[in-house]
C-alpha cells in the first residue's frame, strides 16, 4: 500500500478509535495477546528469516540479541498487551476543573493525540508494545521499522489486524509501512497533514535523522550512555552485582551501563574485585591510567580515549575513570551522558541526595541498576520508549505520554463585556 494511502486511512479512523470504550480496547488487547501465542511459531518462523539475514549481513551480536524472537519474548509482548488492558484508561480523565467569578466552569481531561508515527529499528517486539499502547489511549499508530526485521514486523502486525478484525474493530488502528527504503521515510517524516505525533526508537543516527528533517512534532527518545558511580563508601559486592547486571545481562539495550566511575580512594581496593566478576562474561574495560595501574593481570583492559566517555557501545565494553569526589561524578555525567539513566553506589546519604538533584537524566537511581528504566519494570504494562528531551513526557513513556489535553467549558449563558 502506497505510504499516502496508509496515512489517509489512519487519519480516517483516528475519530472511531478514539472514541472506544476502555472495555472495548481491552477486550481487544487481550484478543491480539491470545493471537500472537496462538500464531507463535508464525512469528518465529517469520523471525528466523530475519536474524539469518541479519547474520549474513554480519549485524552486531547486541543487534542480533534486539531482534530476536522466541517463545519467552513471543509470551512477553502477549503479557505486556494483558497488562495494559489490566491498567486504568486515562482518556476522558478529568484533570481539574475550577469555577470562575463568572460562574463558568473551566475544566481540563484527557485526550488521544490522535496518529502517532513511530519510526524504529531492529526491535520486533516495539511493533506489539506500540500498538497496545497507542490503542489503549486511543490513538492510531502508524510503525515504519527496519529492513533488518521487516519480515518480523509484518507477522506482529497481520496477527494484530486480524485479531481487531475478529473483534469488528478497523484494521487501521495499526499499520506498517513495507518499503523501508531512506526515501520513503524521510517521506513518512513530512506527513504532517495526517501525522499528530512522531516518535524515533533506535540509534543516535536514526534519531537525529528525524529530529532534524521531520516536519511533524517529534518526541525524542534517546541512546543510553548509562553511568554507574561508585562512591567511596559503596559495598563492594553490591557494587559489582549492580555493575555486573546492567552492563551485561543485554548488551544492546539503551538502559545497559557503559560507563564506570570509580572514587580515586577505592580504585585499588574494588577493581581487582570487579575485574575479576566482569572477566567471567569477557568485558573489555577502556580504562584511564589509574585503573589500568590497579587492574588484575588477567583483565582485559585498554587505554581509554576521549571518545569513549560518550561513547554508547552496545557490546561487552564498559568505559571506566576515576573521580576525587560524588561533585567530578556528577559534572563528568552531566557533560558525557544522554539524558537517560545513570546511578550511583552509596552509603552515604548526603551523596545519594545530591546524586538524585543534580544529575541531569530521565531516571536516576540509588544503589540499583540501570536496567530497571523500562516501561514494564515501572508498571506500565510496556513503553512506546524511553523520552530524553523535557517536554511533554520525560523518561519511559506509557499511556499518559501518549494523551494530550482539552479544556472543557460549561457555561449558563455567558457572553464576554
Amino acid at each position: 500500500m502506497e505510504l499516502l494511502e496508509i496515512c489517509k486511512q489512519a487519519k480516517e479512523v483516528k475519530q472511531q478509535i478514539g472514541m472506544l470504550s476502555a472495555s472495548q480496547k481491552n477486550q481487544a488487547l487481550l484478543a491480539a495477546a491470545d493471537k500472537l501465542l496462538a500464531d507463535g511459531k508464525k512469528l518465529m518462523d517469520a523471525n528466523a528469516v530475519d536474524m539469518e539475514n541479519g547474520r549474513k549481513n554480519h549485524m552486531p551480536e547486541g543487534l542480533l540479541d534486539r531482534l530476536l524472537l522466541n517463545e519467552g519474548r513471543i509470551a512477553q509482548m502477549a503479557e505486556g498487551l494483558r497488562q495494559i488492558a489490566a491498567l486504568d484508561d486515562p482518556i476522558g480523565e478529568v484533570l481539574s476543573m475550577k469555577k470562575r467569578p463568572n460562574e463558568l466552569m473551566i475544566g481540563k481531561k484527557r485526550v488521544p493525540l490522535g496518529v502517532i508515527g513511530i519510526i524504529y529499528e531492529s526491535r520486533p517486539n516495539v511493533t506489539a508494545d506500540a500498538f497496545g499502547l497507542c490503542f489503549k489511549t486511543g490513538n492510531a499508530v502508524i510503525l515504519r521499522g527496519g529492513r533488518d526485521a521487516i519480515y518480523s514486523n509484518q507477522a506482529i502486525t497481520d496477527c494484530i489486524r486480524e485479531a481487531l478484525q475478529e473483534q469488528n474493530l478497523p484494521q487501521e488502528a495499526i499499520s506498517l509501512i513495507t518499503d523501508t527504503s531512506h526515501e520513503t521515510a524521510r517521506e513518512f517524516m513530512h506527513m504532517n497533514q495526517y501525522v499528530d505525533v512522531l516518535i524515533p526508537r533506535g540509534g543516535a543516527g536514526l534519531i537525529r535523522t528525524v529530529v532534524e528533517n521531520a516536519t511533524i512534532p517529534v518526541i525524542e527518545t534517546g541512546t543510553g550512555n548509562c553511568h554507574i558511580y561508585v562512591d567511596e563508601s559503596a559495598d563492594f559486592l553490591m557494587a559489582c552485582e549492580i555493575i555486573l547486571n546492567a552492563k551485561t545481562q543485554r548488551i544492546g539495550v539503551c538502559n545497559a551501563c557503559e560507563s564506570l566511575l570509580v572514587h580515586e580512594k577505592i580504585v585499588d581496593a574494588f577493581i581487582p574485585v570487579l575485574e575479576k566478576r566482569l572477566a567471567e562474561k569477557h568485558v573489555e574495560i577502556r580504562a584511564d591510567q589509574n585503573i589500568q595501574k590497579a587492574s588484575i593481570p588477567e583483565a582485559n583492559v585498554v587505554l581509554a580515549e576521549e571518545a569513549d566517555w560518550g561513547t554508547e557501545y552496545l557490546d561487552y565494553k564498559l568505559s571506566a575513570k576515576t573521580v576525587s569526589s560524588v561533585e567530578e561524578a556528577i559534572s563528568h555525567i552531566n557533560r558525557y551522558n544522554t539524558g537517560h539513566s545513570d546511578a550511583i553506589i552509596t552509603k552515604d546519604y548526603a551523596n545519594a541526595q545530591k546524586f538524585l538533584n543534580e544529575v541531569d537524566a530521565a531516571a536516576v537511581y540509588v544503589n540499583a541498576s540501570t536496567r530497571f528504566t523500562d516501561g514494564f519494570e515501572f508498571g506500565f504494562g510496556a513503553e512506546i520508549g524511553i523520552s530524553t528531551q523535557k517536554l511533554h513526557a520525560r523518561g519511559p513513556m506509557g499511556l499518559e505520554a501518549l494523551t494530550s489535553t482539552k479544556y472543557i467549558i460549561y457555561g449558563n449563558g455567558q457572553i464576554r463585556p
